[in-house]
């Protein structure tokens, strides 16, 4: 590049800079590096300009004996910032499995402890990470390792600079994705993170003089106190461990001696001319590389520092990229970076040594790792990765197909089947795609070609031999495919997965495009879906079968090996969550399910479909999980699946194998009785001979409505097969596709048929009947995890039917036999009745944003996040959703017979007058109070409308705080945040609440569950202690006005009548 007659200028750079609050340290380092680029510096390093470096002093040499006085001077720091985006990853390096299941930052962590016992000493321990890997490492280490996250100064976080546009140099743009116009530094910014961040004046405060700095992915750095003392012992003001140069190391990096002032310098292969690489590779003539593990002196830091005016000026590392990095056809950009050891030449009585091997094993390619996940490396009792002594000295040399293995994924994908021994193994060249597993051992110098496209498995001992195995046997029906796709828009999955239409769902590519995204997200995220089980099963509706046969073949094509599938298709959501927590087993434990169901929307051809996916603790998967499917459906290119693979006869139960034609591994796709683990589990939980008498009085008659939802079978394997009741209790019990025409939604509305049975209008109040009315009654919804309770002419509203079961939770064995409830938890906009019982009780209580994940949480607070113990635990919403933490997942089937068990409980003598449901009702209603609730659904509205009448109430919180509004006065206005106890994570814009000075309050959401438009949820509630027996539209006609009045949805939405009254 020749110099410019004008210079482009930093200044947009620095605006940029100084807008996102970059530290002053780190924009004047990149002008210096920015100023070298736009002057013509290339950044070259002319073979010319340099000598190589005489003899080193070897550490095994040094005969100082260690001054461990020195470690309360000493900080050691971790370069943690690196994605591993060359290998594919889209997380932080450092949380790439290993050995043995730890990762690097496990096996550093381990260190870091393990160094610690040993000095007897709280050696101080710091990480550098990046905006990138930030997130995911600090979360890494306060659920694995809470006391190193606790300490204070942990984290030290890099800088980012701006990618430069590589024609005009300015600042570049991505309107896709603004987080592209970043880029790291490179670790030269350890110095101006130093500098910037004030921990180099805090760390010389402190007392400390020397830092030790390594990579993340070089597990052999550890602290050693001989080096440490000779560094000292020397008054070097910076020193560089290097290695002597080996065949696998001549493309990288060298020490040598600028010829102008005699000063180390270190030179990288960008800094390499193409003439001279020759002599670059030269590993006679050119014998040291460093290996990133730099000592130094943080006092003649700070002096160059001051000296530069703030910074230190290293030299320029020119990389060309485009601004989206997934995309080869965006914005070309230039990525300037500078590299920390080049910081040699800077400091005066710099210094280098040789170490041995062991303290340099870092994973740069899928070579690397092979290498150190096999049994050529052994971990040390210090949690050091070494050469396995059996290898003599000597490691393996791996020269993986650099197009086939250049991603991690290919690599798991190679070894899916295990590892392969490489301890005996002098050379292994691979060309094209093999597999090899457990089984397999290389011996000597082994050569591998595979011309075909498809991967070929090798097994066995393979010794000094040359194989082409491309007309070796394939994987037959289990060969997987990848099939090219594109993105498709709005596939965004909400609190309960991915809904839209039937037709929607059935288009080209569109369900394998999210069930491929999904697979990737669970593989980053670190699960193995060759270990453990994959659960699939939905509520029966239209094209569930199809889709679970397309769900089995992606799934083999993406290495899993076991399948659990629902009979006929079908499981409820609770069965799924009670599946993967309880079915065994353990080997075959699930690790994650599919569950395809829309919920309570309809089904059909014409109606709505949807999918969501559960995690190992049979919850629905976290938001990260979710962001990263999401982001996956926006950039995929192929989908896996194997098309080849057989459909499943899903009718019937029973054991499926179908093994790869070269008899490498095998697939096994059981077809499970869809209600056994869960009515097991229900019947652990219930006192089910105390609620068979209850049903077998003669006073005592009931229906259950399954609406033709998936809760038709698990009903009557309860009712029938278990409780022994006639049939004749169940009521629309036959799952249906498009459930019989029907809404199954367990509501006065659309349960109409059960409502008029149990002698109720759609607003819950009495009519008049002709004949017997049943004593109790309820329903299900599509999937099985809502409920709706009736007693004779009675309407149980959901926020009343949770407080009533927290009541009188020991009527049931599962609570009274772990001595009694603990917590309690609602969503924020169910009634506060269960509040009360909470208080009275002394319970734990937690007020939540609606999605179910929320409970689960607190649920798995001790397990999970080795916080409070909340268990056992009952909760509920006001959308008839109730449960405990027997499953992951609201229970619809579960509400019924804890109500039940509880009438079981007041009704032990059958020589008395029977208690009902109404008679528990109002008994609690006399001791707490009554809370007067219902809810309004504007269902199919206008998003636009909805969404500004929304934003109007959000803008006039303050405002309306204080306000009188008839005989009201709102106390409140807001918009509900939550912080989440568990975890810490922030919820925001859960609803809009105006909380009246009495406690009564109105509260608006917006939900997005519905296939098509969105539904406004309106919630009136207030609570009286004394007017018991009101009609509930008449305890809130006022506050109902006010609140129509309040969001103004007639403007807004076109309409003040609603679709649902709850």
């Amino acid at each position: 590049m020749c110099k410019s007659d004008t210079m482009a200028s930093f200044e947009p750079c620095r605006t940029k800079m100084e807008k996102e609050g970059i530290a002053q340290s780190a924009i004047s380092a990149f002008e210096s590096t920015f100023n070298s680029l736009v002057s013509g510096n290339t950044g070259i390093i002319p073979e010319s300009t340099i000598s190589p470096v005489p003899e080193l002093v070897h550490t095994d040499s040094i005969s100082t004996a260690p001054n461990s006085a020195l470690l309360s001077e000493t900080v050691v720091l971790k370069l943690n910032g690196g994605l591993g985006t060359g290998m594919g990853l889209d997380k932080a390096k450092s949380l790439l499995e290993v050995k043995n299941g730890d990762t690097f930052l496990d096996l550093t962590a381990k260190q870091v402890m393990c160094m610690r016992k040993e000095f007897g000493q709280n050696v101080k321990f710091m990480l550098m990470n990046s905006f990138s890997t930030s997130d995911d490492t600090l979360e890494f280490f306060q659920s694995k390792y809470p006391s190193l996250a606790a300490e204070e100064g942990l984290e030290m976080l890099q800088n980012k600079v701006p990618k430069i546009d590589a024609k005009t140099f300015v600042p570049a743009t991505c309107e896709s994705d603004p987080s592209n116009e970043w880029c790291p530094p490179g670790h030269g910014d350890l110095y101006a993170a130093l500098i910037g961040s004030g921990r180099l004046d805090a760390l010389l405060a402190a007392g400390y003089k020397y830092m030790f700095v390594s990579n993340s992915d070089n597990l052999g750095a550890t602290l050693d106190l001989k080096i440490l003392t000779h560094f000292a012992a020397t008054d070097a003001s910076f020193m560089m461990e290097c290695c002597e140069r080996t065949e696998n190391d001549k493309k990288g990096g060298h020490l040598a001696i600028r010829n102008s002032d005699k000063h180390l310098i270190l030179r990288e292969s960008a800094m390499c001319a193409d003439e001279d690489e020759p002599a670059f590779q030269d590993i006679t003539k050119h014998r040291f590389f460093n290996t990133n593990n730099l000592w130094i002196r943080l006092d003649k830091l700070k002096e160059i520092v001051d000296k530069f005016g703030g910074f230190i000026p290293l030299p320029m590392i020119k990389n060309s990229k485009t601004v989206d990095p997934k995309d080869d056809s965006s914005q070309k950009v230039i990525q300037l970076e500078t590299a920390m050891g080049a910081a040699i030449e800077c400091f005066d009585g710099a210094s280098a040594v040789i170490v041995p091997r062991t303290r340099f094993a870092p994973v740069k390619k899928c070579n690397d790792l092979l290498l150190l996940r096999s049994d050529a490396y052994v971990i040390t009792e210090d949690f050091r990765p070494v050469l396995n002594p059996a290898c003599g000295g000597v490691a393996p040399v791996i020269n993986l197909d650099s197009k086939k293995y250049k991603l991690v994924g290919a690599l798991e994908e190679a070894t899916a089947d295990g590892v392969p021994s490489l301890v005996d193994c002098k050379r292994l060249t691979v060309k094209g795609v093999i597999r090899m597993g457990r089984s397999t051992r290389f011996v000597g110098d082994v050569s591998i070609t595979n011309k075909s496209d498809e991967s070929k498995f090798v097994s066995g001992k393979i010794e000094n031999a040359t194989l082409d195995v491309s007309d070796a046997t394939g994987l037959g029906a289990l060969k997987p495919t990848a099939v090219a796709t594109a993105p498709i828009a709005g596939q965004k999955p909400g609190t309960s997965g991915l809904r839209k239409k039937t037709k929607e769902f059935m288009s080209e590519n569109y369900l394998n495009n999210f069930v491929q995204a999904v697979f990737d997200a669970v593989v980053a995220g670190g699960t193995s879906l060759s270990e453990g089980t994959l659960v699939v099963g939905g509520d029966g509706r239209y094209f569930n079968k199809e889709a679970i046969q397309t769900i089995i073949k992606m799934g083999v094509a993406n290495g899993v090996k076991r399948f659990w599938i629902g009979e006929n298709g079908l499981l409820s959501t609770p069965a799924v969550s009670a599946t993967i927590r309880e079915r065994g087993p353990v080997w075959q434990k699930a690790f994650g399910a599919f569950i395809l169901t829309a919920s309570h929307n309809p089904g059909g051809p014409e109606e709505d479909f949807g999918i969501k996916y559960n995690t190992q603790n049979g919850g629905p998967a976290p938001e990260y999980l979710m962001e990263a499917t999401y982001a996956n459906t926006t950039s995929i290119k192929s989908y896996k699946i194997c098309s080849d693979f057989p459909d499943i006869d899903i009718s019937t139960p029973g054991s499926t194998s179908v093994a790869a034609d070269d008899g490498s591994s095998s697939v096994v796709v059981d077809v499970i009785p869809s209600t056994e683990s869960h009515v097991t589990l229900l019947k652990s939980i219930f006192d089910f001979s105390a609620i068979k008498s209850l049903l077998d009085r003669d006073d005592f008659s009931m229906i259950y409505d399954s609406m033709h939802g998936v809760n038709g079978p698990f009903a009557k394997a309860v009712f029938v097969d278990e409780l022994g009741q006639p049939e004749s209790v169940l009521m629309n019990h036959i799952p249906k596709d498009d459930f019989n025409g029907g809404h199954a939604d367990p509501n006065l509305t659309y349960a109409k048929e059960l409502v008029a049975i149990m002698g109720l209008d759609r607003k819950g109040q009495k009519i008049d009947v002709s004949g017997p009315v049943p004593t109790f009654g309820a329903a299900a919804d599509g999937d099985g995890d809502r409920n709706m309770i009736l007693g004779s002419q009675f309407f149980v509203t959901p926020s009343d039917s949770l407080a009533v079961l927290v009541a009188n939770a020991n009527c049931i064995p599962f609570f009274s036999t772990q001595g009694g409830l603990k917590a309690v938890a609602r969503s924020m906009p169910t009634s506060g009745a269960v509040d009360l019982v909470a208080k009275d009780l002394n319970l734990d209580f937690f007020e939540t944003p609606t999605g179910w994940k929320f409970f689960g949480n607190l649920m798995d607070s001790k397990c999970i996040f080795k916080g409070k113990d909340y268990t056992p635990f009952i909760c509920g919403e006001e959308s008839f959703g109730t449960g405990s933490d027997h499953v992951r997942e609201k229970d619809g089937i579960w509400a019924v017979l804890a109500w039940l068990n509880v009438l079981a409980a007041h009704n032990t003598d059958s020589s008395k007058p029977l208690v009902t449901v109404e008679d528990i009702v109002k008994a609690h209603w006399s001791k707490y109070g009554r809370n007067y609730y219902c809810r309004w659904d504007f269902e199919g509205m206008d998003a636009a409308g909805a969404n500004a009448m929304m934003d109007k109430m959000r803008e006039s919180t303050a405002a309306n705080t204080g306000r009188t509004v008839g005989s009201y006065t709102i106390a409140t206005a807001d918009d509900f945040k939550y912080t989440d106890p568990v975890d810490g994570s922030v919820a925001k814009k859960q609803g809009i609440r105006f909380l009246m000075s009495d406690g009564s309050r109105v509260i608006f959401r917006l939900s997005g569950t519905a296939g098509s438009g969105a539904t406004v949820r309106m919630y009136i509630e207030q609570y009286e202690s004394e007017k018991l027996d009101l009609a509930v539209s008449d305890a809130l006609k006022e506050l109902t006005r006010i609140a129509l009045d309040l969001c103004d949805i007639k403007t807004f939405c076109g309409t003040e009548t609603p679709t649902v009254i709850t």
